[in-house]
């Protein structure tokens, strides 16, 4: 396959297109040409698989993750969900910045809040596909999260998916029990919270994704000196990155 015609990211924009690659899928077969990419000297890539350095001083990369596990912590059970997908990336300069928070929300559940942003500008979209939630526009971008041993089981699994919210950037996720709809039979599944969490998230435009990890902050205790302290400064957090979105400041 070949691909070009596309680098970094657009800020949100409902006029103007999200950049997109064109794609040759025939193999390029008119198409001869050395290998002019050198070493990666980058910053580190969530699921590289290959990185280059292009004689422009542009990077490209392939980054490989799973899409379409089951949500929570559910064995797969049709073909595909365990699919590996490849992603290909074009970039210059920075990378978008994912920042993910852990603490508790009503009371004692556990909860995960952060925003995504490229070039200082908030990462979102402005359209989602009815029932599912998923972005419906090239600027859209849902954040993948997974459990480490949780009431699912030993190891990683799949939490759920959302989507960065119009206009902040922010997201915010607190465990709680469920019936799944998009699962067979609508099985009731205990709040999923773990030991730690991990956030994937596709990169905006054609940059790089990403992912980042943090550890669970342990059960809540309102006489612990330690965790109101840190409780009230994750709540400030979480209300600044807000700023004033009607949802996720509910989330205290």
């Amino acid at each position: 396959m070949l691909a070009w015609g596309a680098v970094n990211a657009l800020p949100p924009s409902q006029t103007v297109p999200q950049v997109r690659f064109k794609l040759d899928f025939t193999g390029g077969l008119k198409q001869h040409f050395g290998n002019a990419c050198g070493g990666y000297d980058g910053p580190p890539l969530a699921g590289e698989l290959a990185a280059c350095k292009a004689p422009d001083g542009s990077y490209w990369a392939v980054q490989q993750w799973q899409p379409s596990l089951p949500h929570r912590g559910f064995p797969p059970y049709k073909a595909g969900q365990t699919d590996w997908e490849l992603d290909l990336s074009h970039w210059t300069g920075a990378i978008a910045q994912l920042e993910v928070h852990v603490d508790w929300a009503f009371g004692d559940h556990h909860n995960l809040f952060g925003r995504l942003v490229y070039d200082g500008v908030p990462v979102h979209g402005f359209h989602t596909v009815q029932g599912t939630g998923a972005p419906q526009d090239g600027y859209g971008r849902s954040l993948y999260i997974d459990t480490l041993d949780s009431a699912y089981g030993p190891g990683w699994k799949r939490e759920t998916s959302i989507v960065f919210r119009n206009p902040t950037g922010v997201f915010c996720y607190s465990f709680w029990p469920t019936s799944d709809v998009s699962l067979p039979g609508h099985p009731s599944r205990p709040a999923g919270n773990g030991r730690a969490y991990r956030i994937e998230v596709l990169g905006p435009g054609v940059t790089p994704n990403l992912d980042v990890e943090v550890d669970d902050p342990g059960t809540w205790d309102p006489n612990d000196a330690s965790k109101v302290s840190y409780e009230a400064q994750m709540k400030a957090r979480q209300l600044a990155l807000a700023q004033g979105d009607a949802f996720c400041p509910a989330q205290t």
